[in-house]
C-alpha cells in the first residue's frame, strides 16, 4: 500500500515552465516541464502519475531516474542540495475519467464535438505534468499550450493569454499558487464578458450548444460576487480576470481554479425565462461559493488536506453571506436551514463519522475527505456559530488580517482562529476546537426536575453509538437570561422553573435561531408549553421543532408518533422554510409502510390531508405577484398530492402535459418534473418512453435533462427498466457525471430496485474504473444506504460491501452506511405499528 510521504520536504519548487502539446484526435499529449526550486535532500521525488518519462535533466545535464508507480513518484538523485533546475520531458494521454486533462463531449446540430478542460483537485495535476502536487508546494506557473487547433477556437487559463507564436499559446505567469488550482481549456466556446467596478474582467464561457441568454444570469452573479467579496474581505481580487467555464462533462459541481473556475453546465447556465427560483438560488450559491474560494483557498490555501475545511467550510458559509447581500428578497439563509443544517445533523449523528478536521493516513483517503455533510455543511454551520459569537465587524477585521498575513502562502486552522480571536478579543480557538476536532454533536436535554429547570448535554446518535463522554462548548442562544451564553459543563441547573416561566412570560427556548450545531430534547412539560404556544413561533422556530423531533425520533429518544399531529398543525403554513421541514419529516413516514399495502393507502390519505388545502390555495402555476415562499412551497405540495394519488392533481398534471406535448421543455420549470413523472407513472407506454429519452439525448438544457431523468426512472414497466439499465454504461446517452442521478432514481423506484441493485453488484468493477478516480465515487454507497430499509437488503448490502471494507477511501463510508441501514431497520421494527396506528387515527 502506498505511504503518505510529503515530497515538499525533499524539494521546494518556486517556478514552473509548462509546455503541453495536445492532440485530440490521437488523445496523445507530449510535454516538457522545467521546474526551478530548492533541493532539501540529495535524492528527491517529483509527483507523476501515468506519465511516460522520456528524459530528465538537472541543470541541463541528462541524469538517470526511477519511476515508482505505487507512490506516484519520479525519483532523481542530485549531486548536491540547493537551488536546482529540473527539465522533464514526458508523454501521456487524455483521460476519459473527468480527472487530469480530459475531453468534454457535446453535440451541436447533430455533430459531436469536444472541448478540453482540466480537473486537478485533489491530486491529479501529477497526471498532467510532473510537479510537487501538494497544497503547500506553491510556485508560479508559465503555461504554454499547443494543440490541433482550428479556426474559431478559444484558449483559456488562469491568467490572460500573452501571445501566440507558431501555434503556441503563451499565458502570463501566474501568482504563487498550488498545483491543484492550475487550469486551462480550449475549444469552440461562446462568451459574455463584463468588468467590475475595480477593473476585473468577468466572463462566462460555454459551448455553442447553448443559447446565448443562458450566460446572462451567471455573468451577473459572478460580477456582483467579486465586487461584494472585495468589499467584505477588504482585500482586492488579485488577478486580472475571473473566467467562469461550463464544461459538458464534470465530475463535481464546480471547481475554484484561480481565475478559471469550472462548473457543471447545470450550475452555471440557465434560461432566465424558464428556471425555477430554487434552481436560480442553487446556481447563485454555487458561483458565490467558488468565488469566495478565490481568496479563501486560492490566495490563502490550507497547508495540507487535513485542513480542507479551511477552504470548503468557509466558502460554504460565504456563499450564503454573499447571496443574502446580492438578493436579499430570497431570504437565502432559510435555504441554509433546510439544506446544509438538515444534511449536517443527519450525517453527523452516525457513529464513525469523520470530524471536520481529520488526519489523512493514505493518499487514497484524500478524496474521501470531501464529505459534503461534514466538511461543507457542518463546517459552515460551525463558522456560522463563530460569526454569531464575534459579529461581522470582528469577522471582517480578522479576515483582512488573515489574508494580509498569509496571502500567496498557506495556513492552518489555528492561524484562522488566532486572527479572528485577536479581532474579537476572545479565544475563538478554545471554543471551536471541541467542534472541529470531535465528530458528532450534542443533544441538550431541557427538563423540569423537582421543580428546577435543568440542562444536560450528551452526544446524540442515530443507531448504535459508543458513548465516549464527549462534551462541547455550546452557544445556547436561549430566550431566558438564566441560561449561560455557552454551556461548558455536562449539566447545569438554571433555577425554579415556575418562577422563570412567570418572569419570562414565554415558553423556554434554546438555540433560538437554529444557528448552533445541536438539537434540543424538551421534556413533556416544556414541549407541551411550546406546542400550545406554537402560533407565536416564527418560521425558523417551527422548522426547528419539526427538525429536532424528527431527529430524536430517528434516534429512538421519542416516538415518531409525536410528529404526526404536529405535521397537521403546521400544514397550512405559508412559510417555505416550514413546509420544507414539514414534507421532509412527512417523507420519513414512508419507510414505515410496505409498498402497495393497506397501510400505504392510509399514508397516501394522510398526505392528501396535509396537502389538499395548499393545493387549492396555490394551484399548479405561478400567479402574478406571487411570493417567493409560495413558489418554493408549490413543488412540495404537488409532490405530496401526486403521492396521495389525488384525482384532481393527476388530471391537472395530465392536462398540462397534453397541452404542451409538442414543446415539453416549455412547461414551467418548477412543476415540469411532476407533470412528466405523473405522465410516465399514470399513462406511460413505450412510445412516451422513447419520446422522453430522445428529448433527453437532444437537449442541452441541464434542468430539463434532470426532469426527464427523474420521469423516466419512475416507470413501472419492467421492460423499460431493463432498457434504462442497459443505457447506464452508454456514455453517448447517460454521461458518467449524470449516472448517479439515474441510479438513484431507479433504486428508489420499488419496481426498479432489484434490477438496479443487481446491476451495481454485477458492474461494480466497471463503475470503479469509470468514476472511481474522483470524490463522487463513494456517494454511490451513500445513495444505497439512504434507500435500503429491510433486513433482506441489509444482509445483501453487508454481503457485498463488507469484503471491500479495507479498500482505501471506502472504509469509513461502508462502515457508517452499515450503521445507517441497521438503525433504519431497527427503527422500523420498533415503530411501525404505532406510527401506522397514528396515521390511521389522523385521517379519520
Amino acid at each position: 500500500m502506498a505511504e503518505l510521504t510529503r515530497f515538499y520536504k525533499m524539494f521546494q519548487p518556486t517556478h514552473y515552465d509548462l509546455f503541453l502539446d495536445i492532440n485530440r484526435d490521437t488523445k496523445k499529449i507530449t510535454g516538457k516541464t522545467t521546474i526551478m526550486g530548492t533541493a532539501m535532500e540529495p535524492t528527491i521525488a517529483i509527483h507523476q502519475k501515468d506519465l511516460a518519462i522520456l528524459a530528465v535533466q538537472v541543470d541541463e545535464q541528462d541524469v538517470p531516474f526511477e519511476t515508482d508507480a505505487e507512490n506516484d513518484a519520479l525519483r532523481i538523485s542530485l549531486a548536491q542540495t540547493g537551488d536546482v533546475k529540473l527539465t522533464i520531458t514526458y508523454a501521456t494521454k487524455l483521460t476519459d475519467t473527468m480527472m487530469g486533462i480530459y475531453p468534454s463531449y457535446y453535440t451541436v446540430d447533430g455533430v459531436k464535438k469536444q472541448i478540453i478542460g482540466t480537473q486537478f483537485e485533489t491530486n491529479s495535476a501529477r497526471q498532467a505534468f510532473p510537479c510537487i502536487d501538494e497544497p503547500e508546494a506553491k510556485a508560479t506557473f508559465a503555461i504554454a499550450l499547443k494543440f490541433d487547433e482550428h479556426p474559431g477556437e478559444v484558449t483559456l487559463s488562469n491568467m490572460p493569454e500573452a501571445k501566440v507564436e507558431d501555434g503556441v499559446h503563451y499565458f502570463e505567469t501566474t501568482l504563487r499558487m498550488s498545483t491543484y488550482l492550475v487550469a486551462f481549456a480550449f475549444g469552440e466556446l461562446q462568451s459574455k464578458q463584463t468588468t467590475t467596478k475595480s477593473g476585473v474582467k468577468i466572463g462566462v464561457f460555454a459551448t455553442k450548444a447553448h443559447q446565448a441568454k443562458e450566460l446572462d444570469f451567471g455573468l451577473d452573479i459572478a460580477k456582483r460576487s467579486i465586487e461584494f467579496y472585495e468589499e467584505f474581505y477588504q482585500t482586492p481580487y488579485p488577478l486580472p480576470h475571473s473566467w467562469q467555464l461550463a464544461l459538458p462533462d464534470f465530475s463535481a459541481g464546480a471547481m475554484e481554479n484561480w481565475g478559471l473556475v469550472t462548473y457543471r453546465e447545470a450550475y452555471l447556465l440557465l434560461d432566465p425565462e424558464n428556471t425555477a427560483l430554487e434552481m436560480k438560488q442553487i446556481v447563485a450559491t454555487v458561483i458565490a461559493h467558488e468565488l469566495a474560494h478565490q481568496w479563501f483557498g486560492d490566495l490563502v490555501t490550507m497547508k495540507w488536506w487535513d485542513d480542507l475545511w479551511l477552504n470548503e467550510s468557509f466558502a460554504n458559509m460565504m456563499e450564503y453571506v454573499a447571496v443574502d447581500a446580492l438578493e436579499p428578497d430570497w431570504h437565502i439563509w432559510e435555504t441554509f436551514q433546510t439544506s446544509e443544517v438538515h444534511a449536517a445533523l443527519q450525517r453527523d449523528a452516525t457513529d464513525g463519522v469523520q470530524s471536520v478536521h481529520v488526519d489523512v493516513a493514505n493518499p487514497a483517503e484524500i478524496d474521501a475527505l470531501f464529505d459534503g455533510a461534514i466538511v461543507y455543511a457542518k463546517g459552515s454551520r460551525m463558522l456560522v456559530m463563530v460569526r454569531a459569537l464575534i459579529g461581522d465587524d470582528a469577522l471582517r477585521a480578522g479576515l483582512k488580517a488573515y489574508f494580509a498575513a498569509h496571502q500567496f502562502g498557506n495556513a492552518t486552522g489555528a492561524d484562522l482562529w488566532a486572527a479572528l480571536g485577536e479581532a474579537a478579543g476572545i479565544n475563538v480557538g478554545a471554543i471551536m476546537n471541541s467542534w472541529l476536532e470531535q465528530p458528532g454533536y450534542p443533544v441538550v436535554t431541557a427538563s423540569v426536575d423537582e421543580g428546577q429547570l435543568v440542562l444536560q448535554q450528551q452526544q446524540f446518535f442515530i443507531g448504535k453509538g459508543q458513548e465516549k463522554g464527549r462534551q462541547w462548548q455550546i452557544p445556547l442562544k436561549s430566550n431566558y437570561d438564566a441560561a449561560p451564553a455557552i454551556l461548558r459543563d455536562q449539566k447545569v441547573v438554571l433555577g425554579n422553573y415556575a418562577t422563570l416561566r412567570k418572569d419570562n412570560g414565554v415558553p423556554f427556548r434554546l438555540n433560538m435561531d437554529n444557528s448552533s450545531h445541536f438539537i434540543v430534547k424538551y421534556d413533556k412539560t416544556l414541549l407541551a408549553d411550546l406546542v400550545e404556544n406554537s402560533a407565536q413561533l416564527d418560521a425558523i422556530s417551527k422548522l426547528q421543532l419539526l427538525q429536532d423531533l424528527r431527529l430524536l425520533a430517528e434516534g429512538k429518544q421519542v416516538s415518531y408518533v409525536e410528529l404526526v399531529p404536529l405535521l397537521l398543525k403546521f400544514a397550512t403554513s405559508k412559510a417555505a422554510v416550514v413546509n420544507t421541514a414539514l414534507y421532509q419529516a412527512a417523507g420519513n413516514l414512508k419507510k414505515f409502510v410496505v409498498p402497495d399495502s393497506e397501510e400505504e393507502q392510509k399514508l397516501r390519505a394522510f398526505f392528501d390531508k396535509l396537502s389538499a388545502a395548499q393545493l387549492t390555495r396555490l394551484g399548479w402555476e405561478t400567479r402574478p405577484g406571487e411570493s417567493n415562499d409560495d413558489q418554493l412551497t408549490r413543488p412540495y405540495v404537488l409532490s405530496a398530492s401526486l403521492y396521495a394519488e389525488n384525482a384532481a392533481a393527476i388530471v391537472a398534471a395530465h392536462a398540462l402535459f397534453t397541452a404542451n406535448k409538442d414543446q415539453l421543455v416549455a412547461l414551467p420549470a418548477d412543476i415540469r418534473v411532476f407533470i412528466l413523472s405523473n405522465e410516465v407513472k399514470q399513462f406511460g407506454n413505450r412510445q412516451l418512453f422513447e419520446k422522453l429519452l430522445t428529448a433527453y439525448r437532444e437537449t442541452a438544457d441541464a434542468s430539463y435533462k434532470a426532469d426527464l431523468s427523474a420521469a423516466l426512472t419512475s416507470t413501472k414497466d419492467q421492460a423499460l427498466i431493463a432498457d434504462l439499465i442497459e443505457k447506464f454504461e452508454d456514455a453517448d446517452i447517460i454521461k458518467p457525471q449524470d449516472l448517479r442521478a439515474w441510479f438513484r432514481g431507479l433504486l428508489a423506484n420499488k419496481d426498479g430496485q432489484q434490477a438496479t441493485w443487481n446491476w451495481l453488484r454485477d458492474e461494480w468493477h466497471w463503475l470503479e474504473k469509470t468514476v472511481g478516480g474522483d470524490m463522487e465515487f463513494t456517494t454511490y454507497i451513500t445513495v444505497i444506504a439512504s434507500i435500503f430499509r429491510t433486513p433482506q437488503r441489509l444482509a445483501e448490502f453487508k454481503a457485498f460491501f463488507e469484503p471491500k471494507i479495507e479498500t482505501p477511501g471506502l472504509t469509513r463510508e461502508i462502515t457508517m452506511d452499515i450503521t445507517v441501514i441497521e438503525s433504519r431497520v431497527a427503527l422500523i421494527e420498533h415503530e411501525k405499528t404505532a406510527v401506522n396506528k397514528a396515521i390511521a387515527a389522523a385521517i379519520k
